[in-house]
């Protein structure tokens, strides 16, 4: 059986507050005129959550009295489309724990939790003082598989492109980017293990050093530690050896 978190037998009945409210007025021939200012968005995380992004809904309830059955445990996220609405506090989260009629399964090692990484930190995403700030910054940091990069910027001035390679990277090639993002508040999730290169496509920015390139290790699990150094380790070593050494 599912539980919401006040207990409730796993169903919301979504009205008053988060609803779609309809404003009206009437047409030359006397007809009612509605607009949509209000609906139910449901969204997958909370980064999605706290930002009000609802580009990428799960799912929209739209019809002023809606029910959702929750089905699943753990946190559900719901916020208005309407961004405005949703800044000012229309959103609502949801946390549904099961009970299990059974004995629970053996405990398993559990996973560090993903990271969360402001790009720049203070800085930003901008045009830096000094052209290696991104390199320090990166190097200063330890990211896994499922960590998250958050870009703020001035979206008219900037964006963020990713790029497959070292040399589109050292050179600001913006010819074949892998993806683009360009809303001046992007997420980008690290998915796999390895090197990745995020620049800007304004070239002069790119070559001042406004880009980035930041080694994901794998998911660490727990174990007996290990002297020896790892490939990846390794590689992160020799790129190292390429900084500029300062000058005394």
């Amino acid at each position: 059986m599912l539980r919401a978190r006040d207990g409730s037998n796993g169903m919301l009945l979504l009205g008053k507050n988060l609803q779609s409210r309809r404003l009206g007025g009437m047409d030359s021939e006397g007809r009612h005129l509605l607009r949509l200012v209000n609906d139910v968005t449901r969204v997958s995380s909370a980064l999605e959550y706290q930002f009000c992004n609802s580009a990428s809904p799960q799912a929209v309830y739209k019809t002023g009295h809606d029910v959702v059955t929750l089905t699943e445990p753990g946190y559900h996220f719901f916020i208005s489309s309407n961004h405005s609405q949703c800044v000012a506090g229309q959103k609502l989260v949801v946390f549904v724990v099961q009970y299990h009629q059974i004995p629970p399964p053996p405990p398993r090692k559990i996973l560090p939790f993903a990271k969360d990484f402001k790009v720049g930190d203070s800085q930003e995403w901008r045009v830096p003082d000094e052209s290696d700030f991104y390199s320090k910054w990166s190097e200063e940091k330890q990211f896994h598989v499922g960590d998250n990069l958050l870009f703020y910027y001035n979206y008219e001035v900037d964006d963020v492109l990713e790029v497959s390679g070292d040399l589109e990277f050292k050179s600001c090639d913006t010819s074949s980017p892998v993806a683009v993002h360009n809303s001046g508040q992007d997420l980008v999730r690290l998915t796999k293990p390895g090197i990745h290169y995020f620049i800007t496509s304004k070239t002069p920015h790119c070559e001042d050093g406004l880009k980035l390139r930041v080694v994901v290790r794998p998911l660490t699990r727990g174990g007996p530690k290990k002297m020896q150094l790892s490939p990846l380790d390794h590689l992160i070593k020799w790129l190292q050896s390429f900084r500029p050494q300062p000058h005394h």
